[in-house]
C-alpha cells in the first residue's frame, strides 16, 4: 500500500523541479520510483532530508543539492506518523528526522504526505508520542519541563544510549494524550527553553496520498 501510494506522489515530479526526499521507509519507496524515473529520462534535484536519505538516494543516483543552494523548493515528498482527518496536520519524527523535514516542508511550495490508512486519525496524540527535538545539554531539566506540561516524557535511547540526530541532538517522546489544540500546544513547547524544534507540522500538508487495500486516495487541502 505504502508503495503504490509513493509512486502516486512520485507522478506528480516534473522536469527540472527542486524535490524535497523525506525520510523513513515510506519515504524510501519515493526514492525508488524517482530513481526509476530518472532512469527513464526525468531531471530532477533533490534536497534530502536526513543523512540516511542522501545516502540511498546517492545510491540510487538521484542527484542531490543543498538548500542553502536551493532555499525554495518545488515538492517534497515525505511520510507521517500520523495525519489528522479534516485539519490534514502531522505528528512527524519517530525517525528522528524531524527537524530537517521541517526545514526542508517550510522551504516547498507543495509538502505531498504519502501514508498507509493506519496513520488516519481524527486527531492527533492518543496513542502517537509527540517528537520534540531538544538540546544534549540540561536534557533533564527540559524533559522535566516537558512534563510539567502535561506529558509522559521519555528521553528517547537505542541500545541504553540516547538516541542523536544528525544535528547532533536529543528526542524527547512526549506522551500529550489527545491534542484538542495542536497549535497552542507548538506555541507553548516552543516556548521551553531547550526544545529547538517540535514534531507538530501544523498546516504544512497541501495532499495525502493514502494506501489502501482497495488502491490510493487523495486527500487535498
Amino acid at each position: 500500500m505504502k508503495r503504490a501510494a509513493a509512486r502516486r506522489a512520485v507522478a506528480e515530479v516534473r522536469d527540472d523541479m527542486v524535490v524535497g526526499l523525506g525520510s523513513g521507509s515510506t519515504a524510501a519507496f519515493a526514492l525508488e520510483a524517482i530513481a526509476a524515473r530518472i532512469a527513464g529520462g526525468l531531471r530532477i534535484v533533490g534536497i534530502p532530508t536526513s543523512e540516511a536519505t542522501a545516502a540511498l538516494a546517492r545510491r540510487l543516483g538521484i542527484p542531490l543539492a543543498s538548500i542553502d543552494r536551493h532555499p525554495r523548493i518545488d515538492l517534497t515528498i515525505d511520510g507521517a506518523d500520523q495525519v489528522e482527518r479534516g485539519t490534514l496536520n502531522l505528528i512527524k519524527g519517530l525517525g528522528g528526522a524531524l527537524l530537517r523535514e521541517k526545514i526542508v516542508a517550510a522551504a516547498s511550495t507543495r509538502l505531498i504526505v504519502v501514508i498507509d490508512e493506519s496513520k488516519l486519525a481524527d486527531h492527533l496524540g492518543g496513542r502517537t508520542a509527540l517528537p520534540v527535538e531538544i538540546v544534549p545539554f540540561g536534557w533533564q531539566t527540559t524533559t522535566g519541563r516537558l512534563a510539567a506540561l502535561g506529558a509522559a516524557t521519555q528521553l528517547r535511547k537505542v541500545d541504553g544510549q540516547p538516541f542523536t540526530t544528525d544535528g547532533g541532538n536529543y528526542i524527547a517522546d512526549c506522551a500529550f494524550g489527545e491534542i484538542s489544540d495542536p497549535a497552542a500546544l507548538e506555541a507553548r513547547l516552543s516556548a521551553v527553553t531547550g526544545v529547538i524544534e517540535t514534531g507538530l507540522f501544523i498546516g504544512m500538508a497541501s495532499t495525502i496520498v493514502v494506501g489502501r487495500p482497495a488502491g490510493v486516495e487523495i486527500i487535498a487541502r
